[in-house]
């Protein structure tokens, strides 16, 4: 008899039809695939956890030890999931379902990642940053000096005689000097060269010529002030110590290179087109009678004068330059560029915020503390002469 899938329509048995012999012993039996699917989510579910704790830790950039699972377990779970879903031939409503859940976990991550991304914004020092970001930088000083100028004038002033230190003092309320030199035909004027050499400033020696009572100063002075303009970009500030018209093409051409001009010379010698020129001008009358301001500082011991006069000189240096809030680190940076040795340490103190609470015991200074950081802030003399 042929079999029943081979009879012709109409002649099945009306019985079942029989079952497939099954094959003898030791022969392999044909997997089916509901079996394959089977054994392969069994295969999944029992993926040891062990080679995750064999592989060491886990890769950067997957957030753990925080009670968080990383993204890659995660992911290795929801296909174990799907695996066992499909072996036991889940509905379609249920392969919906879990595909949502895994849209939840998904957003679930993003919160995660976003959680932690605002701890770690919030625990940022955001005062002192935003401090930081608003202050401006140091300055980079190059000063040129033409001496015969600047001597002359002075003579003629009330002032009568001209200090190095005290334009030196004041240039170093806005920023380091980097580059200091002086034009002159130093046999004229050697009375001033151990001022000079003091204060650690190159002397240039131009002779004067005998025939027209001229020198070469200004253009050697021009030369290389613009060599130096191009040559070191870090210097951002050019101060021209003189009151020569001459030198206001030089003043152009540097601001024209994104350079600060400070012009300083005494009143009654510099001409008003340099002055015009400069982005900022000091006569030097004004630096001297600015030497005598500040507070009486009386009856006390000569270090702790010492060092109450050089607090007193930063303050109003720092009043000078605009500064709005006093920090007592800002006073102590200026303290240290007028006197490089200057160490609370050597008066007696174990920290500046000490010396600064002394100051104010003495009625030099008035404090304040700010409220976000917790230092203190001068905001002021506590008396003035």
């Amino acid at each position: 008899m042929s079999p029943w899938w081979l009879r012709p329509p109409g002649d099945e048995p009306e019985e079942a039809p029989e079952a497939a012999p099954r094959p003898a012993d030791g022969e392999a039996q044909p997997a089916s695939i509901a079996d394959l699917m089977k054994a392969s989510a069994e295969e999944a579910a029992a993926e040891p956890e062990e080679e995750e704790e064999e592989e060491g830790a886990e890769p950067a950039g997957e957030p753990g030890g925080n009670g968080e699972e990383a993204p890659r377990r995660k992911r290795r779970r929801r296909r174990r999931r799907r695996a066992a879903a499909a072996a036991e031939g889940e509905s379609a409503k249920s392969a919906h379902s879990t595909a949502e859940e895994e849209d939840e976990e998904d957003e679930d991550d993003r919160d995660d990642y976003e959680s932690v991304a605002r701890d770690i914004l919030e625990s940022l020092p955001v005062a002192a940053s935003r401090r930081a970001s608003t202050e401006p930088e140091e300055r980079k000083i190059a000063l040129f000096c033409d001496l015969e100028n600047v001597a002359l004038g002075v003579r003629d002033s009330e002032v009568k005689r001209f200090e190095i230190h005290l334009v030196l003092e004041r240039l170093l309320e806005k920023g380091k000097i980097i580059v200091k030199r002086a034009y002159a035909d130093w046999e004229r004027y050697s009375e001033f060269k151990i001022a000079f050499h003091e204060a650690a400033i190159e002397l240039i020696d131009i002779p004067q010529r005998r025939y027209t009572g001229k020198n070469s100063a200004d253009i050697k002075m021009v030369v290389d002030a613009m060599d130096l303009c191009y040559a070191k970009e870090h210097l951002d500030t050019f101060v021209v110590l003189s009151g020569d018209s001459d030198f206001s093409p030089l003043v152009s051409k540097l601001k024209e290179n994104n350079k600060y001009v400070i012009g300083i010379g005494v009143k009654n010698s510099s001409s008003n087109l340099l002055v015009d020129n400069c982005d900022e001008f000091i006569y030097y009358e004004d630096v001297w009678r600015d030497r005598v301001k500040g507070p009486e500082i009386t009856g006390l011991t000569k270090k702790k004068a010492e060092v109450f006069s050089l607090l007193t000189d930063s303050v109003l240096a720092l009043q000078r330059e605009n500064k709005d809030v006093l920090w007592g680190s800002l006073i102590k940076q200026t303290m240290q560029r007028k006197k490089p040795s200057f160490n609370e340490g050597y008066y007696g103190y174990s920290t500046f915020t000490e010396l600064l609470q002394d100051a104010e015991r003495h009625q030099i200074v008035k404090l304040k503390k700010d409220q976000r950081s917790g230092t203190l802030v001068v905001t002021g003399f506590a008396k003035r002469k």
